[in-house]
């Protein structure tokens, strides 16, 4: 079989599955088994792959067919030009949550202390602390979260990348060391109301930790608690940045004026949707 009929019958395949871009994901698996730049694909069309390689092909295409995240098939998922280790106990990174890598970077490149301290708080895969690491190494960078399988991953990936984080498993809001105070604190919580998990995509419903998606009843749980616990370990002049759902910027800025923060900016996806919050320290 070749490339090209490789890739018209796994995209017929998907397409009756109803997966979203299905030649491009049949790309993507194709590519990965190859060892090719996907774009490759396009000057091998007639390249014959041998029993093996369409054996593993088939195989992945029929798990995307089930609507398992690509990511997970194939291992790794892409963010700020890394590849991170990604499984069914993280969150697969999204390219919104770039935009909070890109405005941490800005405010730590602006930063004249020689080595700030910085939070990721509910880190899954570690994407956003180690991005932030490989990028400012004298940072001292920090990350939480509540899953030890989590933990583990992102333990996986701060050791490829070969950085430096330090890991806390807990409770976020009781697990950092009392004495701790960061000049930014970055978080992509869970922001889905509990009732709207069932219909989500089942990408995201069934492969995707609940813990990392479920934000109580109006999704808003983990905000509350960060507008007040951020207060007391944010230094002066330090920073807060926020993900967060469509439609909840609002409400979410209404809680952090509160408790006397000042919203600095209210930021835009891709798709022009508000999606991150940045926020400083008012007065008391």
């Amino acid at each position: 079989m070749t490339v090209l009929e490789v890739i018209q019958r796994g995209a017929e395949f998907l397409t009756k599955k109803g997966v979203e871009s299905p030649r491009l994901q049949v790309e993507l698996l194709l590519a990965h088994v190859l060892k090719l730049p996907r774009m490759q694909l396009y000057l091998n069309f007639a390249r014959d792959l041998d029993a093996s390689q369409v054996a593993t092909v088939r195989e992945m295409v029929a798990r995307r067919g089930q609507r398992e995240p690509l990511q997970h098939i194939v291992g790794t998922a892409p963010f700020c030009g890394h590849e991170f280790r990604v499984n069914r106990h993280v969150l697969v990174p999204r390219p919104e949550t770039e935009l909070l890598a890109d405005r941490a970077f800005e405010f730590l490149g602006r930063s004249t202390a020689s080595a700030a301290t910085v939070l990721d708080f509910g880190t899954g895969s570690g994407c956003l602390a180690i991005a932030m690491a490989v990028k400012f190494p004298t940072a001292q960078v920090h990350a939480v979260d509540v899953s030890p399988e989590a933990i583990d991953v992102a333990k996986e990936n701060a050791s490829l990348a070969k950085v430096s984080v330090q890991f806390h498993q807990g409770d976020g809001f009781t697990a950092i060391p009392g004495d701790l105070r960061f000049d930014l604190i970055v978080s992509n919580p869970p922001y889905i109301p509990s009732a709207e998990i069932a219909s989500l995509d089942p990408e995201v419903r069934d492969f995707d930790p609940r813990l990392a998606l479920d934000g109580g009843p109006d999704g808003l749980e983990f905000y509350r608690k960060l507008a007040i616990w951020a207060r007391e370990r944010l230094r002066s002049g330090g920073r807060l940045m926020i993900e967060f759902g469509d439609g909840q910027a609002p409400a979410i800025e209404s809680l952090l004026l509160q408790h006397k923060w000042i919203v600095e900016a209210i930021v835009p996806d891709y798709s022009q949707r508000h999606r991150l919050m940045i926020a400083g320290l008012g007065r008391e």
